[in-house]
């Protein structure tokens, strides 16, 4: 019998996980507090590499291993290939590689419901943000520099100061250096 795998993921550093395996005992845990918008998250990858053959990866439900489709298929089937079981805990779902059209269906169903819902996060993001700013109520993000230091960046860029040296100073990307230059 092989070990039981959690997978948790939150969108924010400050959201919890306790809700997420809540009962579920498991033999190791990983867990990502990083969007679902793609897979390229580090301990689903560390997950994704840690299950063998035998094992299982339980995650509380399709939306916190993927957002979209593709991705959500694309993961339990790597999984499954390895010999690895994928179980769901709130859909009630298992996954083994050797699953039926019906399930096949569902994880493809579900896996779209979910990207649906992303979708229409982002798109009611978006209208609040428009009306916001028609109503000059929405400022935007937060200068990163002040003015003073915006005016010191561009100096010591003109003075061939690396770009890499610049953001080190200051504390930023080299990308917010190259914004402001």
């Amino acid at each position: 019998m092989g070990q039981i795998i959690g997978y948790q993921r939150v969108s924010t550093l400050d959201q919890n996980t306790e809700r997420q395996l809540d009962g579920v005992e498991c033999d190791k845990v990983f867990t990502d507090k990083a969007s679902g918008k793609d897979a390229n998250r580090p301990a689903l990858a560390q997950a994704m590499d840690y299950a063998r053959e035998g094992d299982t990866v339980v995650v509380h439900s399709m939306d916190r291993l993927a957002r979209n489709v593709d991705d959500l298929r694309r993961v339990v089937r790597e999984l499954a290939a390895k010999g690895v079981t994928v179980k769901f805990h709130k859909e009630g779902l298992t996954f083994t590689g050797e699953d039926s059209p019906m399930n096949n269906m569902l994880l493809t169903m579900l896996g779209a419901v979910a990207e649906f819902e992303r979708s229409m996060i982002l798109e009611r993001q978006r209208e609040g943000i428009a009306i916001a700013k028609a109503k000059g109520k929405y400022k935007g993000r937060k200068a990163a520099l002040s003015s003073e230091q915006a005016d010191e960046l561009k100096a010591m860029r003109k003075a061939g100061k690396s770009v890499t040296a610049i953001a080190d100073h200051f504390g930023i990307s080299r990308q917010t250096v190259y914004n402001y230059s």
